[in-house]
């Protein structure tokens, strides 16, 4: 099959899955996005023949819309405009877990500082504030006091983006210092690891250290249902513990994030799975799918 990568830096990543089409003999097309121009009724070049698009673009902005105008140009696209644009807002994403009765944290939205604060004293502190878009821990922010509150709240209302003045705020998980990442695919699990840090922010990219987990059948449930709930695709589920035992072990999950264009390096390095490989071979299934 001949694979478009859509792009705007070549991460370890992609290198990852460049390797893995090209050792079977795929035909790859790296598309660089910033040198693209959309027409709304031709497609550039260098989308002819491609039997499958993966989108891996780091800004949103272009992720979303690349993908928009390769539906209009209906060449097949991973992962679809419509999963991700629920992926890329946090606020969307809140809802189509909430709407699928999938456990996640309770969250409440304002567009003003004063109504934010309000939210923020209902929930008590702490409580965690977030932009509507963003990735890797970014400008979020743990409230443990009205005044820390005030100060931020006041900050983002003059920053000037209107997505600013969305205020999203959720409940503070009292988790175990860590979380969960599930690499899925259509709602498969490929690999999962957990993220332990001393520090409420347990992403990867924030230092946090990453060891290989297995899901239980609950948290294999609340994947599948997950994946589901946004259109499904190539993704990112993480999960948060909400309790565990005396020995260890989950006492309950809450689902607080489907990630779209996921990165998986981290995961790869600590699991026995060939990621890459599995991921692959998922796309393999889903470009055969594309041209019946």
């Amino acid at each position: 099959m001949k694979v478009g990568l859509l792009y705007s830096r070549i991460r370890r990543d992609e290198k990852l899955l460049l390797n893995e089409l090209r050792d079977r003999d795929h035909e790859v097309a790296k598309i660089d996005v910033r040198k693209q121009r959309f027409s709304l009724s031709e497609p550039p070049e260098e989308f002819s023949d491609i039997d499958l698009l993966l989108d891996r673009c780091l800004a949103t902005s272009r992720s979303l819309y690349a993908s928009k105008f390769a539906e209009a140009y209906d060449v097949p696209i991973v992962n679809e405009p419509e999963t991700a644009e629920i992926c890329a807002d946090k606020v969307k994403n809140s809802l189509a877990l909430e709407e699928a009765d999938i456990p996640t944290p309770n969250t409440e939205v304002a567009f003003t500082k004063d109504a934010a604060l309000k939210i923020v004293e209902d929930f008590g502190y702490p409580c965690v504030l977030k932009p509507v878009v963003g990735s890797w821990g970014r400008l979020m922010a743990k409230l443990d006091t009205r005044d820390a509150a005030e100060a931020v709240l006041e900050h983002k209302e003059t920053l000037g983006h209107y997505e600013h003045k969305i205020f999203y705020v959720q409940e503070f998980v009292d988790k175990p210092g860590r979380d969960i990442r599930v690499l899925a695919t259509d709602g498969e699990p490929v690999a999962a690891m957990v993220r332990s840090s001393d520090h409420w922010l347990t992403n990867a990219a924030k230092g946090a250290e990453t060891e290989a987990f297995e899901l239980n059948e609950e948290a294999l449930d609340l994947v599948e249902r997950a994946s589901e709930a946004v259109g499904g695709g190539l993704l990112g589920v993480d999960l948060m513990e909400t309790g565990v035992d005396e020995d260890g072990n989950p006492e309950g999950y809450t689902v607080h994030e489907v990630n779209h264009t996921v990165e998986f390096k981290a995961l790869n390095d600590v699991v026995d799975v060939d990621v890459p490989a599995a991921v692959v071979d998922w796309l393999e299934t889903r470009a055969e799918e594309a041209q019946q």
